[in-house]
């Protein structure tokens, strides 16, 4: 379990993020709204500690990860994946070694200046590609793909950490709606088959209502709603975004449905043709 305490972020005079607390179980989906500047990006970076927090405390079960230093802060980064709105890709470099960039904290400092990849660990690649339904941009440069196409491709990154923890800063904000609700289906599914605890920030109040169980919303560096999809009333958001009594949260929609059908097993057919030619 996820326990913020107290936490606070300052950039000098401007206060980001302001004695927020909260905690959240394993396994949940959480989607984070608010306007711009409310404080959603700042929050997931002090999680990941891409971000220092200026007071307060974040534990994951018995770790203090305000502490972390060193090889321990290294693998709380692996355990607690970011996936960034920009994909945060190497465009010269093809598909399959993006993804397998997502190893090098599970490897010697050695072999990750080698960037020698093992069998398994392509395979584990392919995979994970193959249940993003992207299989086929293996060996492509991946600055040649759609932001759809880029955005999976992160999420597979993402999930060759073997992560407990998925952080998704704004992964759909760049994206088209047919885009938009793949990057949501695919994210949903990892979060209900794999147990991974997701917590995404969300500019669009149908798709947070649509794919979250639980929803945080920020004003002003504040937690200022914590409750269900169904508790998200007019009023209360309103109170998030600091908006008057006309305004119309269809503003916001992408008008995206969830796609609720199991994505395909993992490895079958094209991990295994890839792993016999190496």
């Amino acid at each position: 379990m996820f326990e913020i305490r107290n936490l606070s972020r300052h950039f000098g005079t401007k206060v980001a993020v302001d004695d927020v607390s909260f905690s959240i179980p394993e396994g949940q989906m959480v989607g984070v709204i608010g306007r711009s500047g409310a404080g959603k990006s700042t929050l997931l970076r002090m999680i990941n500690r891409l971000a220092d927090p200026t007071a307060g405390s974040i534990r994951y079960g018995d770790v203090e990860i305000v502490s972390l230093k060193g090889e321990a802060l290294r693998r709380w980064r692996r355990d607690c994946a970011m996936i960034f709105q920009q994909f945060n890709l190497v465009p010269r470099l093809d598909v399959l070694t993006n993804v397998l960039l997502g190893r090098l904290n599970h490897r010697s400092t050695a072999l990750s200046v080698m960037n020698l990849f093992s069998r398994d660990e392509r395979i584990m690649a392919i995979a994970a590609l193959e249940r993003l339904g992207i299989e086929q941009t293996v060996l492509q440069a991946a600055g040649t793909l759609s932001g759809g196409q880029q955005q999976r491709v992160a999420i597979a990154r993402a999930l060759m950490q073997e992560p407990r923890v998925i952080l998704a800063d704004e992964p759909i904000a760049s994206l088209d709606p047919l885009n938009a609700k793949v990057v949501m289906d695919a994210l949903a599914d990892i979060n209900r088959r794999d147990g991974i605890t997701v917590i995404t920030n969300l500019h669009t109040l149908d798709t947070a209502r649509a794919y979250c169980q639980r929803i945080l919303g920020m004003a002003e560096g504040r937690v200022v709603f914590d409750g269900p999809p169904a508790e998200l009333t007019a009023e209360v958001v309103r109170r998030i975004y600091g908006a008057e009594d006309d305004f119309d949260e269809r503003m916001t929609s992408t008008s995206i449905t969830p796609q609720w059908v199991p994505a395909p097993e993992t490895v079958p057919g094209l991990a295994m043709q890839a792993a016999a030619a190496m």
